[in-house]
């Protein structure tokens, strides 16, 4: 006796949207999520008290529960420890969920419903068709109409130009670089950045309306900073930002199809031998994070879109059948970040205003991509995250020790203290930073294991390595040259390069490739009806571009493979 047709693991990027389309198909599914449900009225204190096991109406979910939990407050939100935002139980008291480093970082993932989507910066591009066609087992082309379906459901837009980006592409277009007019980039150049954002509120300049006002209606209202947090909205799945949360997850309850069941922690595959599919997965056991109970659900499909983390972990948690590429092959993005501060004379002379207000817009609208290398993009942040990222995480130790050598394009390297510190921050408001995103080599070596005597509640803890290549590292350093360049001609008088640790893993990928570990339709070679719908599964980073959407258009194309095989 089966639960269900499928059971997904995991509502973030792609299990949310694996979950919406075979719900949509007629299949009855289940989706077990390990962290909390903000916004639904069965978890009215989602940090405090264990609330309802399960959700299947869209009816429960609660706008006014959601603005309340996302309140913006950036530590509150983006504590990794004991933040809204961290990858741990529900109960903030408790601590986080242990994972092992094997060198300096850090891991920006999120549990609950929506997963690390509830904080990401909404970047939506594709792949570029270089990373994908005679690399990966199947074709650019045959991805393009999953994207398209993507992108029309979340919605996906073109950036609007507030300051930052205005500042962005007067420096992009005097350093030499073209205006890109596609979605399938083939050549370098810059663009507005194809954001998973409502447009603009149409509102937002008549002064009849009031902020409060416009941030209870439809539309984006530019408040800026929405990796804090956007609860600009007048429903959940109205809300401006395009989390999971707010698009798939509502859109998989209108099918009446779908029943959620958050904090619970898919500690096994079940699996059985069957006569004509040989092993193949029947079900999942799971942990109750609020009473430490075992629960086991069966299905006739699994889908497994924990991450790139939590997947391998939990294959080989299972005792799942060795396969020499699961958990290995692990890219990174290798970031950096480089930053520009700016006199108010030049900013009025090119803007004319005296500031770039990095707080108004979205966090990131506009970029440089370079196909072969990667990409740099404006990423202004909220006050402590920026000065974090720019001025206190960095590989090359303190600027004052270790200060950049003759002729390098940036003025500062490194870690920053003291009375320059205070007069950087003092400039803020006046500062445009980047980020940078490499196209990263696959390697062998770089990868997901657990660990053979360390575990915690939910099993043996994984252990993530993580080395970039020589190559990787060339590419980053010539971003970095790249970036600094675009802002020395938009009149930056000096130049900060973070030089951020490798390890600082928020776009990790290919932890369970396909081709290696899964067919071209995501399932599993060795385990029948176990497919896997999230970053993990990509052969390779995509040449650096940011990777949801394309686990977005899998995961459709995935859910499609499911029905048409095992369910027409």
């Amino acid at each position: 006796m089966y639960d269900a047709d499928v059971i997904v693991i995991g509502s973030g990027g792609g299990g949310a949207v694996a979950a919406k389309e075979l719900a949509e198909a007629g299949l009855q599914v289940l989706v077990l999520e390990a962290g909390p449900w903000y916004g639904n009225k069965n978890w009215q204190n989602p940090n405090s008290e264990r609330g309802g096991e399960w959700s299947s109406s869209y009816n429960d979910l609660d706008v006014g529960l959601y603005k309340k939990l996302y309140n913006g407050y950036e530590n509150n939100m983006n504590d990794v420890v004991s933040g809204v935002f961290r990858f741990g139980p529900a109960d903030r008291r408790r601590t986080p969920w242990h994972r092992v480093m094997r060198q300096k970082g850090d891991i920006w993932q999120l549990s609950g419903v929506g997963g690390t989507t509830q904080h990401y910066w909404t970047q939506s591009p594709r792949a570029f068709p270089i990373a994908v066609d005679g690399i990966w087992p199947i074709s650019y082309q045959e991805l393009i109409p999953y994207y398209e379906k993507a992108e029309a459901t979340l919605p996906v837009q073109f950036a609007p130009t507030t300051p930052k980006e205005e500042l962005f592409y007067y420096g992009a277009k005097k350093a030499g670089w073209q205006l890109i007019p596609t979605l399938n980039v083939t050549t370098p150049g810059y663009r507005p950045n194809p954001n998973a954002i409502l447009p603009t509120n149409e509102h937002l300049m008549d002064p009849n309306y009031s902020l409060e006002q416009l941030s209870h209606m439809e539309g984006c209202t530019l408040k800026g900073n929405c990796v804090n947090g956007c609860s600009v909205g007048p429903s959940v799945d109205k809300i401006a930002k395009r989390s999971t949360l707010v698009s798939y997850i509502p859109l998989a309850l209108k099918t009446g199809n779908v029943a959620i069941r958050p904090n619970s922690f898919a500690i096994k595959i079940l699996t059985e031998q069957d006569p004509k599919e040989g092993l193949r997965a029947t079900g999942v056991q799971f942990r109750d994070t609020w009473t430490g109970e075992i629960g086991e659900l069966n299905a006739k499909t699994v889908v497994m879109a924990a991450g790139c983390i939590e997947s391998p972990r939990l294959w080989l948690n299972s005792g799942l059948p060795h396969n020499a590429w699961v958990g290995r092959g692990l890219t990174n993005h290798c970031f950096d970040w480089v930053s520009g501060v700016f006199d108010e004379k030049e900013l009025m002379n090119i803007l004319g205003m005296p500031a770039v207000y990095p707080y108004v817009g979205h966090t990131s609208g506009a970029r440089v991509d370079i196909p072969g290398t990667g990409i740099f993009q404006v990423s202004c942040l909220s006050p402590g995250l920026m000065s974090f990222l720019t001025y206190g995480f960095s590989e090359a130790g303190y600027n004052a020790l270790n200060p950049p050598e003759p002729g390098a394009p940036w003025d500062i390297h490194g870690r920053v203290v003291g009375p320059q510190l205070k007069e950087l921050m003092m400039n803020y408001t006046r500062t445009m930073t980047m980020l940078l995103l490499t196209d990263d080599e696959t390697l062998y070596h770089n990868r997901v294991e657990v660990d053979p005597l360390l575990k915690d509640e939910n099993g043996p803890i994984p252990v993530v390595y993580y080395t970039p290549s020589k190559k990787t590292l060339q590419r980053r350093d010539k971003l970095a040259r790249y970036a600094s360049e675009t802002l020395k001609q938009a009149g930056a008088k000096t130049i900060i390069r973070s030089d951020t640790p490798f390890s600082f893993m928020l776009h990790i990928e290919s932890t369970m490739r396909m081709g290696y570990v899964t067919d071209t339709n995501c399932e599993a070679m060795q385990v029948k009806r176990l497919f896997i719908a999230d970053n993990s599964v990509h052969f390779n980073g995509i040449g650096g571009p940011n990777p949801t959407l394309t686990t977005q258009a899998l995961a459709t194309r995935t859910a499609e493979k499911i029905f048409n095989k095992y369910f027409v």
